[in-house]
């Protein structure tokens, strides 16, 4: 078929030549979309009677949702309502016609009453809707049979093969009350878990580099990746490193304020220096980390600068409007080890900067990057970070089992008071915010707040923010790599995270092309400072430690049943929101040490007596 170039939209767009198109989002893609369906019985007198109270308890769910949830960058989550109660076909399918145009990625039936199942459907047919994640909220309460529509209606989205949440109160609901605790948390966790599905479908991880030393635990599996958290692949080669930096391929306005930021830590050079690979200078050393750390970001994200000729023009490189388009990645790995590494300096600064929550232009969202292109574990990080609210993410080998005697054996110090099951020394060269510094829930005004609440507090606040970073900044240590593994050379960044705080430990495995995901709860443990001396002069005192135990089980216990040499950690309790999320993922939690009363999972999932292994595999990946 030929197009007919003389066509006035044709003739304006083969005119038109290509820039770079500026976002107020980091990322482009659609964005999550929550939808609120409320539904009624529609015989005459029913529907009248139900009509007030449907669109009360419509608003006590969006006022919840609107106020609790948020996206990784701050933002609410987006909320959009039915424009009419649900009752028969031809309403449903103006709900369906108002949700496509809105980019509806979940929804909520919201119902006090009995009402028409199948005829419902219709709101949820449209283009893409099987894809999802459904939550129906019946009203637990003896004039209306909120609990047999909810329970019909669940039913039948399993008969059909549509997961769906069920949330009904134990005990009877006041109507002219609050949400009561049950219903709220389990609806704020569906929320929580269905935004963060929908911020990543559509974006890319980035690999940059291939598998670092051999670990196929880290390897990019990319059909998986696609058909389990509907995510593409971009890879590049780490040449493109070395090659922009040598072309000048980088934000040089940038460049110089990342050095005076730099200049706000301490940095050590006097590990080993003199037998660095290239003899760089202390100052040339710093500055080679520091243009890898843009270059990256770049990769990533994109940047305008380096499409605009005249900034190019002034600093001295070629204008690249493809180059300056970067990968749209929400998440990234490096392979770092050993082709690079051998020869150049490390990442940590790179990523260690990235994932924390602020750099040299202030504070701002983190960016997801994995030590080692330990994609698994990006994946996690991913995860986690979007349903905390934004909160950085720790990466860590899961480094050594220390038990109360083997710590008294070569210390003479006694622990056992205050870790009787061992801990798990964590530590790893690079990804590990520095974030993990502080103590953010203190900092935050209360050791019982949520990490989203304790998140929320510090994004809204400049004080908290200022204060974040002055800590982790007095706190954190760059020295020099540690040679033996870095014969290139780099600057590690050390610090030791304050104990008492709650940590989730979780990872992503794969066995053939099953993913499966580990979760254990636990908090940080300070140790007495001739013991943590101790172990990081025996480990890696270059690197930032942070000592854990699980809860209700030994260290040994998670060393042995956790899968590869890698997890990544969580401030706070999330393990229940993580295990919700897997469940919309269709991927089986292999351990986990969640309470039995906080497991919130599709009801089809009761269908299989719980298996949760069975469940995702009838259903298949989400995506695939």
């Amino acid at each position: 078929m030929s197009i007919d170039v003389t066509r006035p939209d044709f003739v304006k767009l083969g005119n038109t030549a290509r820039g770079f198109t500026v976002s107020d989002r980091r990322l482009l893609g659609a964005q999550a979309c929550i939808a609120i369906t409320p539904v009624a019985d529609g015989r005459r007198g029913a529907y009248e009677d139900n009509l007030q109270r449907t669109w009360a308890m419509v608003e006590k769910v969006y006022d919840l949702i609107s106020s609790r949830v948020f996206l990784a960058d701050g933002s609410a989550v987006k909320l959009v309502v039915a424009p009419e109660i649900v009752y028969g076909a031809r309403s449903a399918a103006r709900a369906q016609e108002y949700y496509a145009s809105q980019g509806v990625s979940a929804n909520i039936w919201v119902g006090r009453s009995w009402s028409y199942s199948d005829e419902l459907m219709g709101a949820v047919q449209g283009l893409g809707s099987s894809e999802w994640q459904q939550c129906a909220y019946g009203l637990n309460q003896t004039d209306r049979p909120g609990a047999v529509w909810l329970k019909a209606f669940t039913a039948a989205m399993d008969e059909k093969k549509r997961p769906i949440f069920c949330v009904y109160s134990p005990d009877l609901e006041d109507e002219e009350a609050p949400l009561c605790d049950y219903v709220a948390t389990r609806l704020l966790r569906f929320a929580r878990s269905a935004a963060a599905l929908a911020q990543m479908r559509g974006k890319n991880y980035l690999s940059v580099g291939g598998v670092s030393m051999g670990i196929i635990g880290s390897d990019v599996r990319r059909n998986p990746m696609l058909n389990y958290f509907g995510l593409g692949t971009v890879s590049v080669d780490q040449s493109v490193i070395s090659g922009r930096i040598e072309s000048g391929f980088y934000d040089h306005e940038e460049f110089v304020k990342a050095q005076a930021f730099m200049r706000q830590f301490k940095l050590d050079y006097s590990n080993l220096a003199a037998n660095r690979v290239h003899g760089y200078s202390d100052q040339e050393l710093l500055d080679y980390c520091l243009k890898m750390t843009l270059v990256l970001r770049d990769l990533m994200v994109g940047n305008e600068k380096l499409a605009d000729e005249a900034f190019a023009r002034q600093h001295g490189f070629r204008a690249d409007v493809e180059y300056a388009q970067g990968a749209n990645a929400i998440a990234a790995g490096t392979q770092g080890q050993r082709q690079w590494t051998d020869y150049k300096p490390n990442f940590d600064v790179s990523e260690s900067i990235l994932n924390s929550s602020f750099d040299w232009n202030g504070f701002r969202s983190p960016h997801i990057v994995a030590t080692e292109n330990d994609s698994k574990n990006a994946l996690g990080m991913l995860a986690a970070h979007l349903l905390s609210g934004g909160a950085p993410q720790l990466f860590a080998d899961i480094r050594t089992n220390w038990t109360a005697a083997s710590i008294k054996k070569a210390t003479g110090v006694d622990v056992s008071h205050i870790c009787p099951d061992g801990l798990i020394d964590k530590r790893n060269s690079g990804a590990a915010a520095l974030d993990y510094a502080v103590d953010i829930f203190k900092l935050a005004g209360g050791t019982g707040l949520t990490v989203q609440e304790a998140w929320r507090a510090i994004q809204q606040s400049g004080q908290l923010q200022e204060r974040l970073r002055s800590l982790a900044i007095a706190g954190s240590i760059y020295m020099n790599a540690a040679l033996t593994y870095f014969p290139g050379d780099g600057l590690s960044s050390h610090f030791t995270t304050p104990g008492g705080i709650p940590l989730t430990a979780y990872r992503y495995n794969m066995v053939g092309d099953l993913f499966t995901c580990s979760i254990v709860e636990g908090d940080s443990v300070e140790l007495p400072n001739e013991v943590s001396e101790h172990i990081s002069r025996v480990t890696d005192a270059t690197w930032p430690e942070t000592y854990w135990r699980p809860r209700g089980m030994s260290s040994f216990d998670y060393m042995s049943k956790i899968g590869p040499n890698h997890d990544a950690n969580c401030f706070g309790l999330i393990g229940a929101d993580l295990l919700t999320l897997n469940a919309m993922l269709r991927i089986p939690v292999d351990m986990h040490n969640v309470p039995a009363e906080d497991i919130f999972r599709p009801t089809m999932w009761d269908r299989f007596a719980g298996d949760d292994y069975r469940a995702c595999a009838y259903l298949g990946p989400v995506y695939a």
